[in-house]
């Protein structure tokens, strides 16, 4: 088995970037969801479910002290990194009530004009980690701005079987994986609880419940009229508490991922 595919989201909801290798921090993927959009007046996160528009927003970092914000129709603004204890906004990313750094006015006016609502751009500084539920982590064990856990894998063959039963071939970046292997049976990813990739170990957690993103295609952020693939997924992998496709990971310490390492199942 080998790593075939690396993604990272530098915004949340944003569009996928493609990397042939990628330090991993306390975090996950090093600059992985660090950023996220929310309404000006609730603090709320945004993301496609709501607004598919988010698919073709390209949020991509330059250097690591600012993000380059660009999308179809918009010029490019270069947000400077805030500092980790200024400006702090209250922000809800799902259950989760925190503090993080506002990006400010132009980057604020910037999203706003995009998305077509009131919105301001946060920031995740890794000292403001957010606690992984620990139903399936340790205490200390982080995330940035992602559903819940750091790492989220699919199997290749996993995705190739899926397009079998649809009969039209999909884009991984539907699904917004971290990592993707190839060289496995389908689904062979639901049975491992520990695996190695080069030199880094991961504990697999729990299953991917899938929401109605999958739908969206990246390249246009049209939804499928035909609800496609949740429609098909619903017929065979539906368990209890969702649609599940793919597995949320913990890594058990830093390291480095690059694309043709071997992926080993431990347990």
């Amino acid at each position: 088995m080998r790593l075939t595919s690396l993604y990272r989201y530098p915004l949340k909801s944003g569009s996928a970037e493609s990397l042939d290798i990628a330090h991993c921090d306390e975090l996950g993927l090093t600059g992985d969801r660090r950023w996220m959009a929310v309404d000006a007046d609730s603090g709320k996160f945004m993301t496609q479910r709501a607004l598919p528009q988010m698919a073709l927003l390209d949020a991509r970092w330059a250097g690591t002290e600012a993000l380059r914000l660009s999308a179809p129709g918009m010029e490019t603004l270069l947000v400077p990194v805030p500092g980790a204890d200024g400006a702090l906004r209250g922000v809800t990313i799902w259950r989760e009530l925190l503090q993080a750094p506002d990006a400010g006015d132009a980057a604020a006016a910037w999203l706003t004009h995009l998305l077509g609502r009131p919105a301001r751009l946060v920031y995740l500084p890794t000292s403001r980690g957010i606690q992984v539920d620990l139903a399936y982590a340790a205490p200390g064990e982080l995330t940035a701005f992602s559903d819940g856990f750091p790492f989220l894998l699919i199997g290749q063959a996993s995705l190739d079987d899926l397009c079998a039963r649809i009969g039209r071939p999909l884009d991984m970046r539907r699904f917004r994986p971290n990592l993707v292997v190839s060289g496995a049976e389908p689904y062979a990813e639901d049975g491992w609880r520990r695996i190695r990739i080069g030199d880094m170990r991961f504990r697999v957690v729990k299953p991917c419940s899938r929401c109605a993103i999958p739908t969206i295609d990246p390249n246009t952020a049209i939804r499928s009229e035909d609800r496609e693939p949740l429609a098909t997924l619903m017929t065979y992998r539906k368990g209890e508490g969702g649609v599940f496709f793919g597995q949320n990971l913990i890594a058990e310490g830093p390291g480095t991922l690059a694309t043709g390492m071997p992926v080993e199942r431990l347990d």
